[in-house]
């Protein structure tokens, strides 16, 4: 089972460092998420129950560096969600991070997806600017462009999350979901965190600029089977 996983990571980490080499579009990005979803759920499938219970969960923690919330942060719920994790948000004096909790594969799958979705939003925003020609901008015109698109992002996330499930339980008769939602909440309950919910952060979105990103992503029809049809990257 560890040489399947170590396989596992290895080929995420490979596909990884393919599609953000340079750079990615968010049709692109969504494309890679649904192939590694694949991936994943294709190595579950070939395993029973009980082994997949006999998996160890873990914590992969991902460095902002940054002292405020980005703007990816929208769609962090989601990207946890796809993967089958928990997340909560952390901060010291270095910075905020992100920390995701599951499964191996899953938290493995969870840091290649936030990696492909920041790099998709950064080229949107320098496609945007440079269609607008836009030589100086404001943090807020970047902010809320990069925001609309998180959360579009997200939107779509959780669709493909739910086309995946049950194309899942119709080809195997097995709902994977129910099998690693099971063993993620009860190694969380073990981990006794005092965890508040979150404060909206306060800062005011340009209108226009959040609109451009939300509708960037929104234009993308785009529906990745998870057997097979997705970009192949």
């Amino acid at each position: 089972m560890t040489t399947d996983l170590d396989k596992l990571k290895t080929r995420l980490q490979a596909l990884r460092a393919k599609t953000i080499a340079n750079g990615c579009t968010e049709e692109e990005a969504l494309a890679a998420a649904a192939k590694v979803a694949e991936l994943l759920d294709r190595h579950d499938l070939s395993m029973t129950d009980l082994e997949i219970r006999e998996e160890q969960c873990e914590k992969s923690t991902i460095e902002t560096n940054r002292k405020q919330r980005q703007p990816i942060s929208a769609c962090i719920p989601a990207i946890a969600e796809y993967c089958d994790c928990k997340v909560w948000r952390e901060k010291d004096d270095k910075g905020i991070r992100y920390v995701f909790f599951g499964l191996r594969p899953s938290i493995e799958m969870a840091h290649y997806v936030y990696d492909v979705i920041a790099t998709a939003m950064q080229t949107a925003w320098v496609q945007y600017a440079l269609a607008q020609r836009i030589l100086r901008y404001g943090k807020d015109e970047k902010g809320s462009f990069m925001f609309g698109m998180a959360v579009s992002i997200g939107e779509k996330l959780i669709a493909m999350k739910a086309e995946r499930d049950e194309a899942n339980r119709v080809s195997s008769g097995r709902d994977l979901v129910v099998v690693r939602h099971a063993i993620v909440e009860s190694e969380f309950a073990k981990l006794d965190l005092n965890l508040r919910r979150g404060r909206a952060s306060g800062k005011k979105v340009a209108a226009g600029a959040f609109e451009a990103g939300h509708a960037a992503g929104q234009s993308l029809a785009l529906h990745p089977g998870v057997h097979g049809k997705g970009s192949g990257k």
